[in-house]
């Protein structure tokens, strides 16, 4: 049996985003998966490092049940919105405040370390309102590696797919369930 950690990297239960991750959650329970879902808005925690790494702060409860999903997890789902080209700023003070050594990965000189989440797989699932094809060759991608490159892979967790859904602003209703229908086939997959 595997076991699926799905995170809603969107603030909002009322989110396009949080329906993603629960379409992802029924197609993982219909292949018999072992699934936690985790709503990014109702973790308390303070996304922000007042003393930057300087000085690590203690970890809220929250954060260190998240970091014990992770490491039950045997596949991470991640959905989230592109807001200016990159996550949501709570979503990534999630990640400057628990990506840590020891847990994510081990410094063994100051040129290399060990990544200490391998075994694991993840699927970032992106929602945007420009086109990819602008995302992609305009910007860059530029957020999507950041959270495949430098967090996911930095920690060994690999393969990571990516599922890009475009165009949220003018889509329509039957768009979106095309959308969910899709995610969901991708939980019964496990992939």
């Amino acid at each position: 049996m595997k076991n699926v950690l799905i995170i809603n990297g969107h603030p909002s239960k009322k989110s396009f985003c949080s329906s993603l991750a629960h379409s992802y959650a029924k197609g993982a329970h219909d292949s018999k998966a072992e699934v936690k879902l985790v709503e990014l808005g109702d973790l308390d925690f303070d996304p922000i490092l007042h003393e930057g790494y300087s000085k690590i702060q203690e970890l809220e409860p929250d954060l260190v049940k998240l970091q014990e999903d992770i490491k039950w997890a045997h596949h991470i789902v991640i959905v989230y919105p592109t807001w200016w080209n990159s996550m949501p700023a709570i979503m990534k003070g999630l990640f400057d405040r628990m990506w840590l050594p020891r847990f994510a990965f081990k410094f063994t000189s100051p040129y290399w370390h060990k990544k200490l989440l391998k075994g694991r797989s993840a699927r970032l699932i992106i929602t945007m309102d420009s086109p990819w094809l602008i995302y992609r060759f305009i910007f860059g991608g530029c957020g999507e590696k950041i959270m495949k490159r430098s967090i996911l892979k930095f920690a060994g967790i690999s393969p990571v797919k990516v599922t890009h859904i475009d165009f949220m602003k003018i889509s329509t209703e039957k768009r979106r369930h095309e959308w969910l229908d899709y995610v969901k086939k991708l939980g019964r997959k496990l992939i």
